[in-house]
């Protein structure tokens, strides 16, 4: 990984950028221009979701850009309260719509509604096989949600967008989607600014004249996890993408998988 050009290999041979441009929380003029910039400077992989209420603006920021849309890797998310078969469906093409695209790179489960997510897969499983999306996937699936499918769907999923962090390692989780071919995404890479009051990671980042986030997001790449930084700031954008350029020691690596607490800034899969 030395260029942000640089892609990882999806179970079905879709090529996923390993850096993307986070949207969470995004919205109006200021989120149109961040993507136009996170585009500019070679951004090529932007993640939002039905909940988030800003695909049009994506859909108007990524028009503007002027690249090619083959060129743009998309990935949007159903929500909880749209799940179910019918309903996913339905989703899927509102999602379409508000991006003004003709198809989606990757849509996903937002979360493992208990009693909904099997047939939610099923939807997702028609919408690839009938060429609406080039992947599918999940968002804050555990092992045991992952087994389900597998145990009751036909397709594996092809990529899992997790909160993983630092603090939040999910060893087993990482395990078993490597030995299943399930690409690991990182949300909330940068734990919402906390990693900035880490000592351990703000010494690394010393060491190597580096930020503490461009050393955390470049011990996701490291960790072979993609990872999608939000920003709507101009210079965090393209710190965020300086990490390309450095490779962090082993030793540094095991430092910072020693800081792993197990412990969720976000909601509980299992709470769903």
């Amino acid at each position: 990984m030395s260029s942000i050009n640089d892609t990882t290999e999806l179970s079905n041979k879709i090529r996923m950028p390993w850096l993307g441009y986070g949207t969470y929380k995004a919205s109006g003029k200021e989120l149109i221009e961040g993507v136009q910039f996170a585009l500019s400077i070679g951004y090529r992989l932007i993640d939002t979701a039905e909940m988030y209420d800003n695909e049009e603006e994506i859909g108007k920021a990524i028009k503007k850009s002027g690249i090619p849309r083959n060129e743009i890797f998309i990935t949007s998310k159903v929500w909880n309260t749209n799940q179910g078969y019918e309903n996913t469906l339905k989703s899927f093409n509102n999602s379409l719509k508000r991006l003004n695209v003709d198809y989606l790179d990757l849509y996903l489960i937002h979360w493992p509604v208990s009693g909904k997510y099997i047939e939610t897969w099923k939807a997702l499983e028609k919408l690839y096989r009938d060429g609406k999306v080039r992947a599918i996937g999940v968002s804050n699936f555990l092992i045991h949600h992952l087994q389900n499918i597998m145990d009751k769907c036909e397709i594996v999923p092809m990529v899992n967008q997790i909160e993983f962090h630092p603090h939040l390692v999910q060893k087993d989780l990482l395990n078993f989607c490597k030995i299943n071919k399930i690409q690991v995404e990182a949300w909330s890479p940068l734990m919402r600014g906390r990693i900035n009051d880490i000592p351990e990671i703000v010494n690394i980042a010393k060491k190597y004249n580096k930020t503490p986030a461009q050393i955390v997001l470049r011990w996701d790449l490291q960790h072979e996890v993609v990872t999608i930084p939000k920003s709507v700031h101009k210079e965090r954008i393209k710190e965020n993408a300086n990490i390309f350029d450095f490779e962090l020691s082993e030793i540094d690596m095991k430092i910072i998988d020693g800081l792993d607490q197990n412990k969720r800034y976000g909601a509980d899969p299992d709470d769903f």
